[in-house]
């Protein structure tokens, strides 16, 4: 939190972020009144055309927990501006809105001298008592169909007052200086966050919006609502005391931070990030790992790519070594949001390890393929059906961490994907599953290195030391040879056998081999049978047996070397110049997996 408040500083400090006791906002229409409350026209403040228009941003008033959003109570109106619906208190709770709008008027500013709040609080006194007073608004040839909606914004202008609008009033600017300020003598303490003492500290914290599940109205960091969770008699955030100035600045630069561009989301969970100093790395930082725009699909590669020519360039050695760079994993979790991780390092530090990320993840490929993935792609493709919604939501926060912190990935991610191979029956080893399996094995060998196992290439290994290996690339070939021998096929080995030749390999191979010389015989060129017979001898020399069970690794080393093996076949390779088959290799044609 004190990081955040220090985003808060630097980005207030440049006009970036309200002040405090404000917060930014959009305002549609401003009603002008006279003295009298009487409404005598109506400002369009919205900018664009036709249904893309926008309301006109200012810092607001922000007197409650949640300035722009309502709770079903109806009684929580903000002060001078507001919905329609609660301006001209539309719908079965109308006298509730609009009395609110009136309590909020004498609770904040309470009497005064100030004619433009006296004018705008008339106005509300007499809609209450005669909804006809507000007909002239709402039966507006020009905007009483917009207003009618109850969903756009008003506020107020004030004729013959020195103010454009009556929230910018010096005797509004003075409440909400007082409020800041202001203490009661039960609720003063030491921040937590600043660590300043005998300092009003906020019973309530305002509410963080757009983090991905949690609810629409807003939730909160540190919430405190059954006697349970409390001590010492100290009620609500008490418990947790921080200051109503450090709490307002906190949730207004995060709530910032997840409306902008430094934020990502990875399964449930909604990520920002954000730099001790400005730097470009800030804005780069989640669109490293997003799903690039269809309309754009190399804007995600170009920047991947400046990011591995920076190891030459130095653009994240010098002042980024130095730079601290933050960044905070949100869940939902009823109403509340739960800190999945938090993330401190420097700039050069994470753009290496997520640099890592990208190599670990390089294979060889068909061309259609992305040459990047996004950890949304990834996880997809590891979730039952292939459908977001069905991501683990762990899995993603656990994920996001190793490649964060440069860890091993995590075992689950192992398991995951090689479930979905196995229940996937029509595209089992899809590329970005195989690199994700390359990914895992290699990171965990760099951490517990282990001389029976080499390291897995981004290609064809034949002298790769693992049985499960050589035993993907067995059954890809033998896969291969069933269909040159019966083209078009409905169903081959792989949608019948995969399973269990992953799993338990000697239940299945020696039949798969039987199998096999019936298809050779099936050839009619025998120049492609000696090929296919010359790579079974090699792939077979790999093997001294059939094991009866294969563990978690040795089933991604065979989904690896199955798809490794089935990419070498289906690769395009050139007959030599007198169009003669070379006996060395496996004459292959071109073929997208």
């Amino acid at each position: 939190m004190l990081a955040l408040k220090e985003y808060y500083d630097r980005k207030a400090a440049i006009g970036e972020m309200a002040a405090d006791g404000w917060i930014g906002g959009g305002i549609d229409f401003l009603l002008e009144l006279d003295w009298e409350g009487r409404l005598r026209d109506i400002t369009d403040l919205r900018e664009g055309t036709g249904k893309k228009k926008q309301p006109r941003l200012f810092q607001l008033p922000n007197i409650g927990n949640q300035a722009l959003k309502h709770t079903n109570s109806g009684t929580d109106a903000n002060l001078l501006w507001d919905n329609a619906k609660f301006v001209f208190g539309l719908g079965p709770k109308g006298d509730l809105h609009l009395r609110s709008m009136i309590s909020a008027i004498d609770q904040w500013l309470g009497p005064t001298d100030d004619v433009g709040v006296a004018a705008v609080r008339a106005f509300f006194q007499q809609g209450l008592e005669d909804r006809s007073h507000f007909e002239r608004a709402l039966q507006h040839p020009e905007y009483g169909e917009v207003l009618g909606t109850g969903s756009v914004r008003v506020s107020f202008r004030v004729l013959e007052t020195p103010y454009p609008i009556v929230f910018q009033s010096p005797a509004v600017v003075a409440a909400l200086n007082r409020e800041e300020e202001g203490t009661d003598k039960w609720a003063t303490a030491t921040c937590l966050i600043t660590g300043e003492q005998n300092v009003a500290a906020a019973v309530t914290h305002p509410v963080i919006k757009g983090v991905r599940g949690s609810q629409s109205a807003g939730a909160s960091i540190v919430s405190f609502n059954e006697e349970v969770f409390t001590s010492y008699a100290k009620r609500q955030s008490l418990n947790a005391p921080v200051s109503k100035r450090a709490a307002s600045q906190y949730t207004k630069a995060l709530n910032m931070l997840l409306e902008s561009k430094q934020r990502l989301f990875a399964g449930d969970m909604s990520i920002v990030c954000w730099a001790e100093h400005e730097d470009d790395f800030e804005s780069e930082f989640s669109a490293l790992f997003e799903e690039p725009p269809k309309d754009n699909p190399d804007e995600g590669t170009e920047r991947i790519k400046a990011l591995f020519q920076s190891v030459h360039s130095g653009s994240y050695v010098e002042d980024s070594n130095r730079t601290r760079f933050y960044i905070l994993g949100l869940s939902p979790n009823m109403a509340r949001i739960s800190i999945r991780f938090w993330q401190v390092g420097t700039v050069y530090e994470f753009a290496s390890r997520i640099r890592q990320y990208f190599e670990d993840f390089t294979i060889v490929k068909p061309p259609k393929e992305p040459e990047f993935y996004s950890v949304w792609r990834i996880l997809v493709n590891v979730a039952v059906q292939d459908k977001s919604e069905n991501i683990p939501p762990n899995l993603a926060g656990e994920f996001m961490r190793s490649i964060l912190e440069g860890t091993p990935y995590p075992e689950t991610l192992l398991q995951a994907v090689l479930r979905r191979i196995r229940s996937d029956t029509e595209y089992r080893v899809k590329p970005v599953r195989a690199a994700l399996i390359k990914a895992y094995l290699n990171r965990y060998l760099r951490f517990y290195p282990n001389q029976s196992y080499k390291e897995v290439g981004r290609a064809l290994d034949t002298h790769q030391t693992s049985i499960g290996y050589h035993l993907g690339r067995l059954f890809a070939v033998l896969e291969k040879i069933q269909e040159e021998a019966n083209p078009g096929i409905n169903a081959t080995i792989r949608e019948r056998y995969y399973g269990a030749a992953c799993t338990t390999p000697v239940t299945v191979f020696s039949n798969l081999l039987r199998l096999k010389n019936h298809h050779l015989a099936k050839l009619d060129n025998k120049g492609r049978v000696i090929n296919f017979e010359k790579l079974l001898t090699e792939t077979m020399g790999k093997l001294s047996h059939f094991p009866s069970h294969l563990n978690l690794q040795e089933q991604g080393m065979f989904a690896v070397g199955y798809y490794h093996q089935r990419q070498d076949l289906f690769t395009s390779k050139k007959a030599d110049a007198a169009g003669k088959v070379d006996n060395e290799t496996i004459m292959k044609e071109e073929e997208e997996v």
